[in-house]
């Protein structure tokens, strides 16, 4: 039989098995049923709901407005799959083709697509983790809990961690009346994502709302009163916060555990794939029928010298899901790449919060249009003397040219004037991200070098 005929009785009669049943999985399944794929398409995921949306479990969820059991993602088309819900995948073996899970069972795969996203890091120590009121935030399940005791009226609520996770949950309960502390371990909020600069207007529209922001200090630990419920943080500046609630938000840890025996170049950086969203095994070499999409692939991009990025973005993982989904199915010669211009949004403290590029790879921002001072403004960012990022507060409108500005390497500082821009910042200046071999909750694109293969990764436990 030809290649054409082999690839032909594939999409007719092959199996697809999808770990990993949210956004990216969704999203692929039904790009593989668009395109044609009739065979017999397996869903398996670890948590017992179909594919829901995260983005309103820190925002509508907690305050209100949408119950945690309402934020399910609308199907574009109905997919014939078997679904594996409410059961990990536990185990990979690439040579029999075939993905085991907890229950014991294990099923059979022509090719597979991973799509196991992260989670939330929890607070290292396991026993202040367990006390009642303390949280993180991640699932449904999650949001649930959290929204019950918001709703119940704690006296303060401490955050732990001031990326954009800590920063919309803060804006949450300042919008509820709720008194709010934030412990940040970086110089500003959103430090690790967007650097100093910006990080300043965030640390000043956080106060102004009434939160109490600590930066520079760690949440050495949670103390509990004999009942197990929360009492009290203490911080590494030797103070102490009395809260009936924490809320741990340090970041993110990829969902890779599992292949661990698997032979792929899987860590806690994530799964390295190719530009087609192919997994490379641990030698470095491009498998054949092992794909990845979403939050746990590191892929090279070539807007940003082919480094390996790991993007926590919604946008991202739909674009990859459905270019890992074609490149399945498809013949060599009618493969795409992946090179989806990373961006992400967050609405919190009245302001509405875009980027667009890498803005932790800059060394260099300047203020394009608008005003620091006035929190309506557009910022670029530089590296090298290209354009490499850009974020808007409140002024979106601009978001589209600088992406432009991006994909063409346009020079920086950007070569033309604006009527708007303040005389004072319309120079470049030090974008002032953190020393990136630190620790990090903030970033929602990590740079993970250039080897496919590299899993090495020190995490050192996370205090705020």
């Amino acid at each position: 039989m030809s290649l054409d005929g082999s690839l032909e009785k594939f999409r007719r009669e092959g199996r697809i098995v999808v770990v990993g049943a949210s956004l990216a999985g969704l999203r692929a399944a039904e790009t593989l049923r668009e395109e044609g794929f009739a065979g017999t398409l397996t869903m398996i995921g670890d948590e017992p709901y179909e594919p829901y949306d995260r983005p309103p479990l820190s925002k509508q969820v907690l305050l209100g407005r949408v119950p945690a059991d309402h934020t399910a993602l609308p199907p574009r088309r109905a997919l014939d799959a078997q679904w594996r819900l409410g059961v990990a995948a536990t185990g990979l073996d690439v040579a029999q083709k075939r993905v085991q899970l907890a229950d014991g069972d294990a099923v059979e795969y022509d090719r597979l697509l991973i799509t196991t996203g992260v989670r939330a890091r929890p607070w290292p120590h396991e026993l202040e983790a367990d006390l009642d009121g303390v949280f993180v935030l991640r699932t449904t399940d999650d949001a649930a809990q959290l929204h019950r005791r918001l709703s119940a009226g704690p006296r303060r609520v401490l955050v732990i961690g001031a990326g954009f996770t800590g920063s919309e949950i803060a804006s949450a309960c300042r919008e509820r009346g709720l008194e709010v502390t934030v412990a940040e371990r970086g110089a500003a909020p959103l430090v690790g994502a967007l650097g100093g600069v910006v990080g300043e207007v965030a640390a000043n529209m956080q106060r102004e709302a009434g939160v109490d922001l600590r930066c520079g200090v760690t949440v050495t630990g949670l103390e509990g009163d004999p009942a197990g419920r929360l009492r009290c943080a203490h911080l590494s500046d030797g103070s102490t916060v009395e809260a009936e609630v924490a809320v741990v938000c340090l970041g993110a840890t990829r969902n890779t555990e599992w292949l661990a025996s698997s032979g792929l170049g899987a860590g806690p950086r994530g799964i390295a794939c190719d530009a087609g969203c192919r997994a490379f095994d641990v030698r470095g070499i491009v498998t054949d029928d092992v794909f990845v999409a979403g939050d746990v692939a590191r892929s090279p991009h070539p807007l940003f010298g082919y480094q390996f990025l790991s993007l926590e973005h919604w946008g991202n993982a739909i674009a990859q899901a459905e270019t890992a989904a074609h490149n399945m199915i498809s013949a060599s010669s009618d493969r795409r790449p992946h090179i989806w211009t990373p961006s992400f949004w967050s609405a919190q403290f009245g302001v509405n919060i875009k980027s667009v590029g890498v803005p932790p790879m800059a060394d260099e921002i300047m203020v394009v249009q608008g005003s620091l001072a006035e929190r309506r403004f557009t910022a670029v960012y530089g590296h090298q003397g290209r354009v490499i990022a850009a974020v808007t507060f409140d002024q979106a409108k601009w978001l589209e040219f600088y992406q432009q500005q991006i994909e063409r390497a346009a020079p920086f500082p950007p070569e033309f004037g604006t009527v708007d821009r303040r005389p004072e910042e319309a120079h470049p200046v030090p974008a002032e991200f953190p020393d990136p071999s630190l620790p990090s909750h903030g970033p929602t694109v990590t740079l993970s070098g250039h080897s496919p293969i590299d899993r090495r990764i020190s995490f050192t436990p996370l205090h705020a």
